[in-house]
């Protein structure tokens, strides 16, 4: 069964999904089950890179990922922030070179922002680590 707003990975083509409408059926890709992803929380350096942040400048909300490379061959592809009820996404898509950073019109909680690496995969803020055992899903 899937939730709403998991996101799963196809091993071998690379596509990603995120779950909108969540049902009882096994996600396929090219012939095989996706992996599931779940969020990575983590203390070391390795999580520091990964760990979005939230900041404000000149009145305005953004969140980012700071000290983390934006090269052709590791880079942070997204962040994504959502209500606590789930109902409202912001997601924005990043290149290499660009600063993966998103103005967010709304201030969600801690653990309600994540990122994707094109290498690490999923992270989010390091703030579960005080709530979960760092196997968090969505």
């Amino acid at each position: 069964m899937t939730i709403k707003l998991q996101i799963y990975k196809c091993n071998i083509c690379g596509n990603i999904v995120q779950i909108l409408n969540p049902g009882d059926g096994n996600l396929i890709c090219c012939g095989q089950e996706m992996e599931h992803l779940k969020i990575q929380y983590d203390n070391s350096e390795l999580g520091e890179k990964h760990t979005p942040k939230y900041t404000f400048k000149e009145n305005e909300k953004f969140v980012s990922v700071i000290g983390h490379p934006m090269t052709t061959e590791h880079y942070i592809q997204f962040i994504e922030t959502y209500t606590r009820d789930k109902n409202e996404v912001h997601i924005k898509f990043f290149y290499p070179d660009e600063l993966p950073e998103m103005n967010i019109t709304f201030m969600p909680e801690a653990n309600d922002t994540i990122e994707y690496c094109n290498i690490h995969k999923l992270w989010g803020n390091n703030v579960m680590l005080e709530n979960e055992k760092g196997d968090f899903s969505i």
